[in-house]
């Protein structure tokens, strides 16, 4: 029976896994190769960098606002219908931005592109879970958490390629025609029906965006803005307080009052935009806090090892992106290749031993970096970063959908979507704030520690916007003061030791998460993941019940 059973899952077709992965890559090119493309776009355009930041945040948070509205839309119309009117619509955006004459026609452009793939996220789980099952689902689902960092590999590529060669539109008229390629190939995947009856909570869905927009924008602001007083940079100041803290205490009451309103909802009877039978118990909750800890850690690293990359070696983009290459391409394998130890590991036992790696990984890193990046331990530490990375994104994905209902794969769908773009964006902002402020604190008390800076000078520097910086930008600063030749070595020698200590501590705090997390990983599932369970959303056997460890 169960040579039958394995033979099955061999004989389902993987062109709907084609589908899925060349979609997500469609998606997330699009916005990679936005920021590879950052100088030329600033230079045609005549708009500052800024600007393209500005576009990107626009695509990532109407992405999210929107989520859960998509996964409804594609139960009620059809997933393939939605998810083909979707691609036609993403290919037609990025058709926009190719042609952009303005930065205004950017934003539009990439705007509308974040509302659409709203609706395209949750169709590829659907894709996924109604036509693969066991084994050849958990690939798939590693195959798709692949395709991101993929993409990331082809935008550094080929867009890097073509921004300083025939053009940097060339790379978003490239993801026109993998639209067309993807439209094409979804009329062979199998059709979802369409449920009429599904009827959409509106409310739901406008309180669900007002929240998620207010907490992306809060996050952030945390660094620009400031963490409690308002900077030069903020928007608007209530009584001197910056506004990023009120936004996220404001985002936060609107979760609040959504989970209020859809146990309400329920509870009466009436249809939600999200089923919480997706979070229904202790486990389905700690996978999910799992996944939003990873990203969150993930996010956040890949920011600072950038940082030191830029900041403290003083490297341009380009070469910065092609140090970062094993670790997405180790991101890529772990993704690909970690549905093989389903059969042998309970989900909790590769989350603990994941999450153990990339302390590790973390750690390494931050004992070893210094102001070469050729050393061999930095660049094993990003492969064992990228490894536990990969692996664990992959696995919380797949134990959420195998402990769901088939009909409910669209909200799970939504679900990782929407706390994948919440971590990352929280990720970012509270890396940038804790490293800054550890710099901030290590400069000023070392200041105090070095009598040939004299508090006269230091006077003269404004402490209390300390950032990081490289040895020139400094040198600048300082030349607008009345240091001396020697004052200036002195100085920078201070920041060069500050910043690495800054971002070492940066970096045990990330492996500290990560240790933290071996706690809610081992509240995830003990058995090891077969097929999802035939039962209603509203009853029937509970998340588990049918797959015990043979």
């Amino acid at each position: 029976m169960a040579t039958t059973a394995a033979s099955t899952e061999v004989r389902a077709s993987w062109l709907p896994l084609i589908v899925v992965v060349l979609t997500q890559i469609q998606a997330s090119f699009a916005v990679n190769a936005l920021t590879v493309s950052m100088a030329g776009i600033t230079t045609d355009l005549n708009t500052p960098a800024t600007t393209v930041g500005t576009a990107i945040t626009a695509s990532t948070f109407a992405m999210a606002a929107f989520i859960l509205l998509g996964a409804k839309l594609g139960a009620k119309f059809g997933t393939r219908k939605v998810f083909q009117i979707a691609v036609v619509v993403h290919g037609l955006a990025m058709g926009g931005v190719a042609l952009a004459a303005s930065p205004a026609m950017l934003f539009i452009a990439q705007a509308a592109s974040g509302v659409v793939i709203a609706a395209i996220s949750p169709a590829l789980t659907v894709f996924i879970a109604t036509n693969f099952k066991g084994r050849q689902q958990a690939q798939a689902i590693g195959f798709l958490a692949a395709a991101i960092p993929a993409a990331g590999v082809l935008a550094l590529l080929i867009a890097g390629a073509f921004a300083s060669t025939i053009g940097w539109r060339y790379s978003f008229a490239l993801v026109v025609g993998l639209a067309v390629v993807n439209l094409l190939l979804s009329f062979r995947v199998k059709k979802v029906p369409a449920m009429s009856e599904v009827a959409i909570d509106w409310t739901g869905a406008i309180i669900a965006a007002i929240s998620i927009i207010l907490l992306s924008f809060g996050f952030s602001g945390l660094s620009s803005w400031g963490l409690l007083f308002a900077t030069d940079a903020a928007p608007f100041q209530i009584l001197g307080l910056s506004p990023a803290p009120l936004l996220v205490i404001l985002g936060i009451i609107g979760a609040q009052i959504f989970f209020v309103w859809i146990r309400k909802r329920k509870a009466e009877g009436h249809p939600q935009i999200f089923d919480l039978d997706v979070l229904r118990s202790g486990t389905e909750l700690a996978t999910t806090f799992c996944m939003g800890l990873m990203l969150f850690i993930g996010t956040a690293a890949n920011f600072l090892i950038p940082l030191y990359i830029q900041i403290v070696q003083g490297r341009g983009s380009f070469e910065t992106s092609l140090s970062i290459i094993p670790y997405t391409l180790s991101i890529f394998v772990a993704s690909s290749v970690v549905a093989t130890l389903y059969s042998r590991f309970a989900p909790r036992v590769i989350a603990r031993v994941g999450f153990i790696v990339v302390a590790s990984a973390l750690t390494l890193i931050a004992f070893t970096i210094r102001n070469e990046w050729t050393q061999v331990l930095i660049v094993t530490g990003l492969i064992l970063l990228g490894l536990g990375q990969g692996a664990i994104v992959a696995l919380v994905f797949n134990t959420l959908l195998s402990s769901a209902p088939k009909e409910l794969a669209g909200d799970v769908g939504a679900w990782r979507g929407l706390v994948h773009n919440l971590s990352g964006s929280v990720g970012i902002a509270v890396a940038s704030v804790f490293a800054v402020s550890v710099l901030a604190g290590i400069i000023q008390a070392d200041v105090r520690d070095h009598p040939e800076l004299p508090p006269e000078l230091v006077s003269q520097v404004n402490l209390d916007n300390v950032n990081f910086i490289t040895n020139d930008q400094l040198s600048a600063v300082l030349a607008e003061t009345t240091a001396t030749p020697e004052q200036v070595d002195a100085a920078i020698a201070l920041n060069e030791d500050a910043r690495l200590l800054g971002l070492k501590i940066s970096l045990l705090g990330l492996a500290a998460l990560a240790l933290l997390a071996i706690v809610p990983a081992g509240r995830m599932p003990g058995f090891t993941p077969g097929d999802m369970p035939e039962r209603l959303s509203t009853g029937g056997a509970k998340p588990g019940a049918a797959r015990k460890k043979k």
